[in-house]
């Protein structure tokens, strides 16, 4: 690889920068379009490959995905069930797609998960175009490759939890950010708040993480005199109000009654959702109506998280190679001009890796590995941004010894994690070793070598570095995963100790006829024939404790399954005296019996009251192997009297 590859097309050397340094199509050499068209279609044929075997996934929002299909109403507000009874815990932006795709193709594994495939595909892309609008063409690649090759990014491209689109989201907004810097324009910044508030309406607060960092960038590095950069700033602020608010301040004014409940609020609000159980409680681990074991997650707290047993596998292959490459990115730009492109690109990247990574870490609330594909795009942009500087500089110290440096440290640390794994491909952990510190000893001595042998010394190391990370991804696509707990790459033996499709340890599934907390069971044919029967009657079929155990059922039947208490069972809808006017008004067909999930923080208990009441007033029948209560069959005496028998149906 040439260092003409390595830099932007320029007729500048590596410490300084162009006016404007995005290098157009008519000057990139003939190889970087085919270059790009293989590495998208090589990322979409490796996201599809195998992708059904995952079936609905994550049923929680696939059942969602089927209600939106089915109802517009469902569809604009994120509802469980297309008879709107309570919403998801999340906004509806990720819904919309996996809705409109089942709307065309038909309810099906492949249509919940087509649209996850396409936002990974264009996250590569988009990352792609950024990082080669100051450091070229070769730097844009090798950032996609590594995204692409990420093993969380393979997992959660492929998976329909909101995770895909926020990061896609997130990626055009550091794109628009870079561009608005470059351009000094409004218009641009008034982009990157629209794809925030995008973001937002994907996964709430989380979207937030980044515009401290990019916001920061714009104020140092555009070239308007301070106080219009300052009124640029807002303007993208004013862009995230009214991108998210529209769509808050019509559920938040619309009457109660004639919406869906608002899940995982314990007061029928989204914007205590949004503060409270999906906001300020991730924080300090006070989320009213959470399930779990809160001390558990306690003692995972610091700033060694990200390279745990959980979380070191997902992400972590690169972290140290960002981290090292960022300072040493900042460090070749510190005397640079104030406008300098290139370092306010390592400002909007490393701004945020940092920040994400610190909350990350230090998060007292609910947390699972699969959040840090949100670490994957700055990884992947840093590790090239600063691996092309050092190559500019490769035959001077500044430049061999950081290469030298983040190589051994990238191989060591994949040595590290590849030996957590204890019956998996043992022998590549020696392999990527001897690469790494093959591909550092040939940097440092890079002056002694023939100069025909410099760029193979290169090819060694970018093997060194994604190897490991690679396999990994290879094993998460060979693997189903499904439910709301999932891993990416092969079974391991340190603490998470569970295989990448499957619950941690002693978590619990006490799910009834529907499946449990974490996961949907597939009702039996007999199920789906009895809730069926007479559906029209009924404004929905069931009603299950929890939104696993009633997605289940909605997705054999496609037919609306209210979730009582909504994903956690813990929220207060319905209330009891709710559900009984229901009964009375003969909407609800059947109640699945079980779904108890213990260890509640705080929440409503209606959800309890109301499988006492109608255990102690309805028929229990067995359907299929699973226990139902038929609502429309009181225990002889009438409601209010000892239940009857099981009887078998």
């Amino acid at each position: 690889m040439t260092e003409l590859a390595m830099a932007p097309t320029s007729t500048t050397g590596p410490d300084q920068t162009t006016a404007t340094t995005a290098a157009t199509s008519s000057r990139d050499p003939s190889w970087v379009r085919p270059a790009l068209l293989g590495l998208l279609a090589a990322t979409a044929v490796f996201y599809l490959w195998n992708l059904t075997s995952s079936g609905y996934a994550n049923a929680f929002y696939s059942a969602a995905a089927q209600a939106g299909a089915d109802s517009w109403k469902a569809f604009f507000f994120g509802s469980s069930d297309a008879a709107n009874a309570i919403t998801v815990d999340k906004p509806p932006a990720s819904l919309w797609f996996m809705a409109l795709s089942v709307r065309i193709f038909g309810l099906s594994s492949f249509a919940i998960l087509l649209p996850e495939v396409l936002m990974g595909v264009a996250t590569v892309g988009v990352v792609y175009a950024t990082v080669k609008r100051q450091f070229g063409a070769a730097a844009g690649l090798l950032a996609g490759g590594i995204l692409a090759l990420t093993p969380v990014a393979v997992l959660m491209f492929r998976f329909n939890n909101p995770d895909a689109l926020l990061v896609l989201a997130m990626a055009l907004a550091a794109w628009a950010t870079v561009r608005s810097i470059d351009e000094s324009s409004p218009r641009w910044f008034a982009l990157v708040g629209v794809f925030i508030g995008l973001a937002f309406l994907t996964k709430t607060l989380q979207a937030f993480l980044v515009v401290p960092g990019f916001a920061l960038a714009y104020l140092v590095a555009a070239r308007p005199p301070l106080l219009r950069r300052i009124w640029h700033t807002v303007i993208g602020g004013l862009a995230i109000v009214a991108s998210a608010g529209w769509w808050v301040a019509v559920v938040e004014l619309l009457p109660a009654s004639v919406r869906p409940y608002i899940g995982g609020s314990q007061t029928n609000s989204f914007l205590e959702l949004t503060f409270g159980y999906n906001g300020l409680g991730r924080i300090n681990g006070e989320e009213t109506g959470s399930v779990g074991n809160a001390s558990a997650r306690l003692t995972q707290i610091g700033l060694g998280r990200m390279f745990n047993s959980e979380n070191g596998g997902q992400i972590s292959w690169l972290l140290p190679a960002a981290l090292i490459l960022l300072l040493v990115g900042l460090a070749y730009r510190a005397r640079m001009p104030r406008t300098d492109a290139r370092r306010a690109a390592y400002l909007v990247w490393g701004s945020w890796l940092v920040i994400t990574t610190l909350v990350f870490s230090l998060m007292a609330g609910i947390y699972h590995a699969y959040y840090t594909v949100a670490l994957a795009p700055a990884i992947a942009a840093l590790v090239a941004m600063g691996g092309a500087e050092a190559w500019e500089r490769r035959d001077r110290w500044i430049g061999s010894v950081p290469l030298a440096a983040v190589t051994v440290i990238t191989g060591v640390w994949s040595f590290v994690l590849l030996s957590r794994v204890t019956s998996w491909n043992g022998w590549l952990r020696v392999v990527v070793l001897a690469l790494g510190l093959a591909a550092a000893a040939g940097f440092l001595l890079a002056d002694r070598l023939p100069a025909k042998a410099v760029p193979a010394v290169l090819g060694v190391a970018l093997a060194a570095g994604l190897l490991g990370p690679a396999a990994y991804s290879v094993a998460t696509v060979a693997t189903p995963h499904t439910g709301s707990i999932v891993l990416a790459g092969p079974a391991t033996s340190g603490g998470a100790g569970r295989a990448p499709g499957g619950m941690p340890p002693g978590g619990t599934s006490r799910g009834g006829a529907g499946g449990g907390l974490l996961n949907a069971s597939t009702p039996s044919a007999a199920v789906v024939q009895a809730l069926s029967a007479d559906a029209s009657s009924y404004t929905w079929v069931a009603a299950a404790v929890g939104s696993q155990n009633a997605a289940g059922l909605q997705l054999g039947t496609q037919l609306p399954v209210m979730a009582i208490g909504g994903f956690n069972g813990s929220d207060p809808s319905p209330t009891l005296a709710q559900f009984q006017e229901y009964v009375a008004a003969k909407q609800i067909h059947y109640f699945a019996a079980g779904g108890g999930f213990g260890r509640q923080n705080g929440g409503s208990r209606e959800s309890l009251s109301i499988a006492s009441w109608v255990s102690a007033n309805f028929r229990a029948v067995t359907i299929g192997g699973s226990t139902f209560y038929d609502l429309t069959q009181p225990a002889s005496g009438g409601v209010g009297s000892t239940p009857a028998a099981t009887r078998t149906a």
